[in-house]
């Protein structure tokens, strides 16, 4: 069984009288985590399924009377898909202002379940995100000989938990069609109301081709045929279902550096790789430096949320062309990472050095990843 990196955090403030949101895109693996915490508090714990209509209406009226025989003898709520109970938000914070000791999980599947539940639970509440397998995760289960081919499985296929248990490539690869298909996208045009499900495929599909580079709004816009406010709304509910995440220029010191654009990278490479339809092998690509920065990414991203403080994370590029993949701010520390698929040193950028000379340049390479891993 992998034991997921979050656990430690998860269980660590379970005695605290606070309300955990656990968040992370479909099939991340969040009831399973939770399962585990259910089977080690069992006789203390409480739970509910928020999908189940019964839940709602065990949870309907909304009094301390209420929710106090509901929850007698318990120390543990854990309300899986909570976003589809009706006023979550306030029977939760009423819960846990009148009944001690109590602490809540409650699982949603978005960033728009944090819409939903508001303002009341402000000072009450922890948020946590579960992401698709990290690297760290998926190596417990393989041998150091295994690596290089755990490695480029992870390239291909990404890190969802359910991949594990087939190593064969038609399914996986059915599998990951379904999963951007039928629930990524699904969350997007259930929330919104998007109505042009091709247009949003087809922005996925353009922001795929670019991972790595600048995206100008304005250009997808001309390119779908679609404004640029309304490509700025889809990034931004791309992001809000854990699909896409961005990266802003860093700028402190010079004029020339460019602090405007955006770069978008996929949360998992299965998923970017499933939207493009190519799962070609890494020997026969062209875009193996693409897949490798889109990879390295997303993991660092893993590693810093599950540190529990990430620190702010930036491209760097000036206007003649000098660039950094990832910079890395900490308070007056600053990291600077450039990914290369081959094993061969990079310079530090002559203007990123003088601007900052505190700043710690690395290259990140597939063989010393894990070293900042």
């Amino acid at each position: 069984m992998i034991v997921r990196e979050i656990t430690p955090r998860l269980e660590g403030r379970l005695h605290e009288q606070k309300i955990t949101l656990l968040l992370g895109a479909r099939r991340t693996g969040k009831t399973e985590l939770l399962r585990t915490v259910f089977r080690r508090r069992q006789d203390e714990t409480l739970w509910l399924n928020g999908e189940d209509m019964d839940t709602a209406t065990l949870l309907e009226y909304r009094s301390e009377a209420n929710y106090r025989r509901i929850l007698s003898g318990k120390r543990l709520l854990i309300i899986d898909e909570a976003q589809y109970i009706p006023d979550i938000a306030r029977k939760a914070k009423l819960m846990i202002d009148t009944i001690q000791p109590l602490h809540i999980i409650l699982t949603g599947s978005s960033a728009f379940d944090l819409v939903q539940m508001g303002d009341p639970l402000v000072g009450r509440s922890i948020t946590l995100q579960l992401f698709p397998l990290s690297y760290r995760e998926w190596s417990q289960q393989e041998s150091p000989a295994d690596a290089g081919r755990l490695l480029e499985d992870k390239i291909l296929y990404g890190n969802y938990p359910e991949l594990t248990r087939t190593s064969n490539s038609s399914q996986r690869i059915e599998y990951l069609r379904e999963l951007v298909n039928t629930y990524l996208l699904r969350d997007i045009l259930a929330f919104d109301a998007v109505k042009n499900a091709r247009k949003l495929q087809a922005l996925l599909q353009l922001v795929a081709f670019q991972v790595g580079s600048e995206v100008s709004t304005d250009e997808l816009g001309k390119q779908l045929g679609i404004s640029k406010n309304t490509v700025e709304r889809y990034l931004d509910l791309l992001s809000k279902v854990f699909i896409l995440f961005p990266r802003t220029g860093f700028s402190k010191n010079l004029r020339k550096e460019v602090v405007k654009s955006k770069k978008w990278y996929f949360y998992d490479n299965g998923i970017r790789n499933a939207v493009l339809g190519d799962f070609t092998l890494l020997s026969l690509r062209t875009d193996k430096g693409q897949l490798w920065e889109q990879y390295f990414m997303g993991e660092r991203l893993k590693y810093n949320e599950y540190q529990g403080i990430p620190p702010e994370s930036f491209f760097w590029r000036t206007y003649d062309q000098q660039k950094i993949d990832l910079v890395e701010v900490r308070g007056q520390q600053m990291a600077a990472f450039e990914c290369k698929w081959k094993d061969s040193p990079a310079k530090t950028p002559v203007a990123f050095a003088k601007a900052y000379p505190d700043a710690v340049f690395h290259t990140a390479h597939p063989g010393n990843f894990t070293d900042w891993l």
